[in-house]
């Protein structure tokens, strides 16, 4: 439900409108356009009965008029019915695995999954003794053949945010549900805006707020999506366990983004996918590795479960050493050079030194770059890639 100077509105409208008018209600912004930012530890009760109130507002950890806030902005933005908030996109994934996974137990990860996440696996999980088994993100309703009768979790990233293989999500979640198996898919790429995992029948969407949603690159946050009370009662309880909460702030901060959010996204896909194209015909590019591009493999799923793109993709470049692609990356003037994605500056990585894969090790026949597009003008990132690829000569 959003609100508009403290009257309840329906909901009604497109996603800008509706993200717009989120969390508006009067007893969040005390009368401002904008919620109160909340600052609470303690929080004081008007009489002895209430100190022990189911779902009663009792302490500071547990939210705020602020964040009250912004999880109504992001259920309109993930089209979801709960809302989590968790202090960084890296918690958003691990959240789940600790909610539902099991020591001695099984989980099912995609072999593309963020490099944090997997190694969270591999470390906390292994010490519980879950056994994790990585798998092709490209499987589909082949999944059903590794579920086992111990496996409690599956999770997955579509696209995968160095190698954008797009996982065909509603044969995924059909196979979980099937088992009893709680399924999570990362939506971080779409920003939530593109795609909707919870009504292709996933039972849980995380995203990392830090990047597209906040879009400053400036705070970190994270979001759980779940349609299911059920579900949503264990991921409460578990983030209570944990003590985990998001500053008032950072909560804040994210949500200022989140009201320019789909605005920002069709910019952002249209620089992508005009930079994207021109990369395709240069010399020293192998490979563009983005799914709304036709020759891209998964670009028939992109195009049946997506509804757009964002600016995050690939390129593979054509065979050089390592100081060669260095000396590229070095030679980007608009370019920053740095981790995440999302923010109004372009960003680029070299993928080589981290991909990770046991399942099914991705063609790449060059060095993998990863290019975040921002707010610049892409004619004028053309001309700085343009540039800078001549270091690889």
């Amino acid at each position: 439900m959003a609100s508009r100077g403290g009257k309840r509105t329906t909901g009604k409208g497109s996603l800008s409108t509706r993200v717009s008018h989120a969390g508006r209600d009067r007893k969040l912004t005390l009368g401002g356009v904008n919620p109160v930012i909340q600052r609470a530890s303690t929080v004081v009760v008007e009489s002895a009965s209430k100190l022990f109130e189911p779902g009663g507002w009792t302490y500071g950890r547990h939210g705020t008029a602020t964040h009250e806030a912004l999880k109504e902005a992001l259920c309109e933005i993930e089209g979801s019915a709960h809302c989590a908030l968790a202090p960084s996109g890296l918690m958003a994934c691990i959240i789940p695995f600790l909610a539902f996974a099991k020591p001695g137990g099984h989980v099912l990860v995609g072999d593309n999954a963020y490099g944090p996440t997997r190694r969270f696996v591999d470390r906390m999980l292994h010490r519980w003794g879950c056994e994790a088994t990585y798998f092709d993100p490209e499987i589909g309703a082949g999944i059903a053949s590794l579920i086992r009768a111990d496996t409690s979790v599956l999770f997955v990233e579509s696209p995968g945010s160095m190698t954008f293989e797009v996982a065909d999500a509603p044969a995924l979640a059909l196979a979980a549900r099937a088992a009893g198996v709680t399924s999570v898919i990362d939506n971080t790429w779409s920003g939530g805006v593109f795609h909707k995992p919870l009504a292709l029948g996933f039972d849980i969407s995380v995203q990392a707020n830090t990047k597209y949603v906040s879009g400053g690159a400036d705070a970190l946050n994270g979001a759980i999506h779940t349609d299911s009370e059920t579900v949503f009662e264990q991921l409460k309880d578990t983030i209570a366990d944990l003590g985990s909460n998001v500053a008032p702030d950072d909560a804040y901060a994210v949500l200022r983004g989140a009201r320019s959010l789909p605005l920002r996204m069709v910019q952002h896909e249209k620089a992508a996918l005009e930079v994207a194209r021109w990369l395709q015909g240069h010399p020293s590019i192998q490979r563009v590795l983005h799914p709304a591009l036709e020759t891209d493999p998964g670009h028939a799923l992109w195009k049946r479960d997506f509804t757009g793109s964002s600016g995050l993709f690939g390129i593979v470049l054509t065979k050089a050493p390592t100081g060669r692609v260095h000396a590229f990356l070095d030679a980007l003037q608009l370019f920053s050079l740095g981790f995440s994605y999302g923010g109004f500056e372009s960003l680029a990585i070299h993928c080589d030194p981290q991909l990770k894969r046991t399942a099914r090790k991705p063609h790449l026949p060059g060095p993998l770059i990863r290019l975040s597009i921002g707010l610049e003008d892409p004619a004028d990132l053309i001309a700085d890639l343009e540039q800078a690829l001549a270091a690889l000569d």
